[in-house]
Parts: C-alpha cells; sequence; structure tokens
C-alpha cells in the first residue's frame, strides 16, 4: 500500500449495499444556459431564514445580496443572475418549506456586481468572517452554514478535518467530478482551511467503487503535502458511509455520542465541493451563486451532470438535459435513499440541492407493505444500533416516554432499515412521524 493510503480505523456497523448506478461519473460537468428567471428562496439552509435586502423593481447583479438575516445560524443569499427584482411573495420549495422568495428576470448579460473581489484573509477571524460572506453551506445535501461549522475556538481540542468524498449514494456523481475535474481546487481549499484553523491531520475519506478519483487525490497528496499531514482513506462500498458521524468513526476511530456532533470528539466533516468552492472564492470573490446536480435516471433523455444558477427551475434543468424519454414514475431531489419525492417540476434548485433524479419503470422497484415478520434485518442494518419496528410501534402509540427511552431523535433517516425490510413497511416515515410527536410534545 502506498503511504499515502490508509486503512479506516473502525468499521462502521450496519449498512447495506445499493445498487451504485454512477452513469454519469465519465461526464465532466456541463454549464447550461442561465433560465430567464430565477427564484431564491430566502430559505435554504439550516438555521434562520434570510430577509430580502432588495425591493420590487429593484435591478441587481450576479453575487449581489439579495437576502441576509442578523442570526447566527444563517448565510446570505446573492443574487445569481442579472437582471430586474420582479417580485418578493412567499413560496412554498420542494422541501415543503414556506419562506418568502426573491424573483429575478434575467437580462442575458451576466453580469458581476462591482463590489465583487478576493477577500482579505490574514487572520482566522477575517477567513470565518469570509466564509459567511460568501454564502457558503454544506453542499453534500445537509446545507449547513459553513461559517458556523468551523467558527470553533481555538483551545477546543479540534484537531482533525474530514472531507467528505464518499459520495455513497445511487446515481450521484458531481462529488466524483469535483475530485476528477478540480482536484488542485480541492486541496489549495484544504491547505487553506488547515493553515488557518489549526488543522492538525486531514483525512479525505472515499469509496472505493471511485478508484480514479482515489488515484489523483493519492497523487496530489503525495506531490503536493511537504508535511505528510493529508490522508487519503478508501472506504468500503458501503451505504451509508458519506454520513458524517460514520465517517468520523472511520477516519479517526472517535464515535460521535447519540445528540452530539463531531465537533464534540475533535473532528470537523466537510464536503469535498465545499472544500473546493472556498479556494475558488478566495481567489476570485464570486459567492456560492451557482452548483453542480446529477440529473439522471431512466425517464430523462441525457443523463448528465450540469452546472446551473442556484434558484434554477427544476423544469427548466430536465429540459436542458433533453426532456423526458419516458413519463416519470418518480421525481426525486437528491439521491433515491435520503432525496425528497417531488409532485411539481416547478420549484428552484436550492444551494444545498446536488441531484435531480427522473425515474422511469425500470429504476422503481414498489414493495406492497405486508406485516412485519420479525426478521430483524432493519435493526442489522442501521447504522445507529436503533431497533426501527420499536420506534414504530411506539409511534403508533405515541408513548413519548418510550419514544425517547428508544432513541428515536437519534435516527438520520438514511433509509437503511426500509431499504432492507423485506414486508415493505415505510420505517423512515415512521422514524419522521416519531420525531413530529416528541417536538410536539416538548412544543406543549
Amino acid at each position: 500500500m502506498h503511504p499515502e493510503l490508509i486503512k479506516p480505523v473502525k468499521k462502521v456497523r450496519g449498512g447495506v449495499m445499493v445498487p451504485h448506478s454512477k452513469n454519469t461519473k465519465d461526464m465532466p460537468v456541463r454549464r447550461i444556459p442561465a433560465p430567464e428567471e430565477v427564484v431564491l428562496p430566502m430559505s435554504q439552509h439550516i438555521g434562520a431564514p434570510c430577509e430580502p435586502t432588495v425591493k420590487v423593481g429593484d435591478t441587481v447583479k450576479v453575487g449581489q445580496v439579495v437576502g441576509d438575516s442578523d442570526k447566527y445560524v444563517s448565510a446570505p443569499i446573492h443574487a445569481t443572475v442579472s437582471g430586474k427584482v420582479t417580485a418578493i411573495k412567499e413560496m412554498r420549495t420542494a422541501t415543503g418549506v414556506v419562506s418568502q422568495a426573491v424573483f429575478i428576470e434575467n437580462d442575458g448579460e451576466m453580469e458581476n456586481f462591482e463590489d465583487l473581489k478576493p477577500p482579505k484573509i490574514d487572520t482566522r477571524e477575517e477567513f470565518i468572517t469570509a466564509i459567511r460572506q460568501s454564502g457558503l453551506v454544506g453542499l453534500g445535501g445537509a446545507g449547513f452554514p459553513t461559517h458556523v461549522k468551523l467558527n470553533f475556538k481555538p483551545d477546543a481540542g479540534i484537531d482533525t478535518l474530514v472531507i467528505n468524498a464518499a459520495e455513497c449514494e445511487p446515481y450521484i456523481t458531481v462529488d466524483y467530478r469535483e475530485c476528477i475535474d478540480n482536484s488542485w481546487h480541492v486541496f489549495n481549499g484544504i491547505h487553506l482551511i488547515k493553515d488557518m484553523l489549526g488543522f492538525k491531520k486531514v483525512v479525505i475519506a472515499v469509496e472505493d467503487n471511485k478508484p480514479e478519483a482515489i488515484k489523483i487525490l493519492e497523487r496530489i497528496a503525495e506531490k503536493d503535502d511537504e508535511r505528510d499531514e493529508i490522508k487519503v482513506m478508501p472506504l468500503k462500498s458501503k451505504y451509508p458511509q458519506g454520513a458524517e458521524k460514520m465517517m468520523v468513526l472511520s477516519a479517526t476511530g472517535r464515535k460521535v455520542p447519540p445528540g452530539k456532533l463531531p465537533a464534540d470528539v475533535g473532528c470537523v466533516v466537510m464536503n469535498v465541493a465545499s472544500a473546493a468552492f472556498i479556494a475558488r472564492y478566495v481567489r476570485t470573490g464570486r459567492p456560492l451563486v451557482s452548483r453542480s446536480l446529477t440529473v439522471d435516471g431512466s425517464a430523462v433523455a441525457t443523463p448528465q451532470n450540469v452546472r446551473v444558477p442556484v434558484g434554477t427551475e427544476i423544469e427548466y434543468i430536465i429540459q436542458q438535459c433533453g426532456g423526458y424519454r419516458e413519463d416519470p414514475v418518480k421525481i426525486v431531489t437528491g439521491g433515491p435513499m435520503m432525496g425528497a419525492a417531488i409532485v411539481d417540476t416547478h420549484h428552484p434548485i436550492l444551494k444545498s440541492n446536488n441531484a435531480i433524479l427522473v425515474l422511469g419503470k425500470e429504476d422503481i422497484s414498489v414493495k406492497h407493505e405486508t406485516d412485519c415478520i420479525r426478521c430483524g434485518r432493519c435493526a442489522k442494518a442501521c447504522p445507529l444500533s436503533l431497533m426501527p419496528t420499536v420506534i414504530e410501534r411506539y409511534a403508533k402509540a405515541r408513548d413519548i416516554s418510550a419514544l425517547n427511552r428508544s432513541g428515536a431523535m437519534v435516527c438520520m433517516e438514511c433509509g437503511s432499515c426500509a431499504f432492507s425490510c423485506p414486508a415493505g413497511r415505510p420505517l423512515v416515515q415512521y422514524m419522521r412521524n416519531a420525531k413530529a410527536i416528541i417536538k410536539e410534545e416538548a412544543s406543549k
């Protein structure tokens, strides 16, 4: 084994073997034409929504702030095309969240905001401020404001940065393409984060079904990392390896306790695309106004990886990929395991969206729900050692104390239990229902 490659420190419990279906892995990201209109919901991240900072009739340019908040857990939203603000009104996003949204009519110029320039970064505080100003949130799907994640105290005992390039969900390949096409951006971002925040160790975790990415990252780590602080860790291709608690366990052997975060065990986990974005932002000053996503599934005419302005309508993106080959059975934003099925394609893409799956008959295998046979496969598959059928029973009974004892709030809704259930029971929905019951009771 090459010295730059390291083995996982500890094996992750549970999980399932899902079809990879990485059909677009050899397709570089294609930038599609900007749409005639973008819609920018003010709630695009975990935390407080933004308030519009523009008004109807204003002319805006690419990179200009159009929404912000004075709350700590939030991130500004920027215009992703140049043009005129035609409306500010409430709308429901694809995730069901209702928020205000800024509608911008594209003037076709894609003119950059005059104040865009590389940020001045000499200190840790200036680095954190710059990350907030960039509008960066987790690009792997979670949508947590990155400046909050990185703003830990220097004496907090956080020593390890884990770069998540696992991309364990089926179909999605944009992180893989980031490693292949923008590997130097990835490493420049990693070095900047490491040097500014004082990480002593960096682990880039990649599933072993991506040998080309592993080879490229290993080669750059060998050439670029003179202090031998960056290691590449191939992980066994098993879902959900990409979940941050699972990744911390694999990379360091440290177990994140229930209700805690990786920072509580000395780690920060960051998506590989987020690291690459930071390198580009520091060089250009261009905030998060576009993102890459995978468009795949048997019902779309031309599956591919595309780069689109944030706020682009899903239907427009599908049409730019050739439209529909057949009537879709299901359309999902995100991966098939943790993504959200939608019934309306006239929703905008958010910062946290990394895929649009247009699934046809050959992609969907519908299980008809039958009685639980007590086989225990769901419990065996759960990476967090939960008992999904027990939580299901307590949720039906609305037994709050039992739900709390069973660890319902610990569930990360990875879907491993439902995937492995031979009875076709919608266990993830029961997990979500259990959480909602607990939260409802707590709010009384």
